[in-house]
């Protein structure tokens, strides 16, 4: 039996400034270096410094998790721990995130990591996953299947055609920024899903005023509630876990909806 051999830093380099559509030259500037020394890093001529490999994955923007890859491959160790958000350094991040959540409700948001688990949701969350198939509320929670599967809200998104086109173009161009195998088997997952026998055919920009933004369009208590997405992220992470989080929020897009959201405060 043989094993492959590791990837040289070189090659993932080249694989991340092709990805990116830089040249050597571009890439030699940006980073204050020439193009021969990119090249010979590439082909292996030349061993880059910690601080090259760094400054070269800044300038390709390489997520955090494989700078740690780069690092590896180039004999050094990972800069950047990956932690998670149980682990007890990480009470502050999970308080102020509990507190975001909490504030923002009525309305729903939710924390998910890079494959879209999800990780803390508020109760506005909560309200919307009435008549969703127990399996799918089975912890890990998985906010992509509780959106895009049969079983789950997508029977109830009057325009899920719109929706899930979103979604399926949103994970795409995560995979486009990235390498990661659970990331691409969800995508595979999800997109072969059937779209449901009823409803789910409904346009978002149909009447004579269209939406300023691509709304979710969902039937929850007898009427239809209309959200626009905003996702945040961190600035500058220095923890792999915390690189790939993301806190979506859902906004009221029109009056009816956040009245209605207000109401279900109250009640």
């Amino acid at each position: 039996m043989t094993t492959a051999a590791p990837p040289r830093v070189g090659t993932l380099l080249r694989e991340w400034r092709d990805r990116r559509r830089i040249s050597q030259l571009e890439l030699a500037l940006r980073a204050d270096s020439s193009a021969r020394h990119i090249s010979f890093i590439e082909t292996g001529r030349s061993r880059p410094s910690q601080e090259m490999v760094l400054r070269l994955a800044d300038h390709l923007d390489v997520p955090v998790r494989e700078r740690n890859a780069l690092l590896i491959a180039a004999g050094y160790a990972p800069l950047y721990p990956e932690r998670s958000v149980d682990d007890p350094s990480m009470s502050a991040l999970r308080e102020s995130l509990e507190r975001l959540l909490t504030g923002y409700e009525p309305f729903p948001a939710l924390v998910v990591d890079g494959t879209y688990e999800v990780l803390a949701a508020n109760r506005g969350i909560a309200a919307l996953l009435e008549g969703v198939a127990e399996h799918l509320l089975e912890p890990p929670l998985n906010a992509m299947r509780l959106t895009l599967h049969p079983e789950g809200l997508a029977p109830r998104i009057r325009n899920l055609r719109e929706w899930r086109g979103h979604l399926l173009d949103q994970m795409d161009r995560q995979l486009a920024l990235m390498r990661s195998s659970p990331l691409r088997a969800l995508y595979d997952e999800v997109a072969a899903y059937p779209l449901p026998a009823t409803g789910g055919r409904e346009t978002a920009v149909a009447g004579d005023t269209p939406p300023f933004a691509l709304p979710m369009m969902i039937e929850h208590g007898g009427r239809t509630l209309s959200f626009i997405s905003t996702i945040a992220t961190f600035n500058t992470p220095m923890d792999v876990t915390v690189s790939e989080l993301a806190i979506e929020t859902f906004l009221p897009a029109d009056p009816e909806t956040a009245a209605a959201l207000g109401g279900f405060s109250r009640s």
